[in-house]
């Protein structure tokens, strides 16, 4: 499912509501788990998941090209852990 397919369906679930406003309100809820993810906070959504970052230390990388070295700096990535009404959902 891709964004536009989930506005369509909320904007189809909830006829009281016209797509701009749930354009507006999907994309609130996701720059709002951005804001939280990089401030380094986490975001935990029951029944569904958490939201959290993790550090990935500099490395040596090489070019699948050349094959030249090449300096990877350290990051933070983000991570999803599934909760466990996820995970059942997922394994029936």
């Amino acid at each position: 499912m891709i964004r536009s397919e989930l506005i369509a369906l909320i904007a189809r679930d909830q006829p009281g509501l016209s797509p701009r406003e749930v354009e507006a309100l999907v994309s609130s809820f996701f720059d709002s788990i951005s804001a939280q993810l990089a401030a380094g906070g986490r975001v935990e959504l029951r029944g569904f998941g958490t939201f959290t970052t993790r550090a990935r230390d500099g490395r040596v990388g090489r070019n699948p090209r050349t094959g030249e070295a090449v300096d990877v700096h350290a990051k933070r990535v983000p991570y999803f852990k599934p909760g466990k009404e996820m995970r059942h959902r997922l394994n029936v």
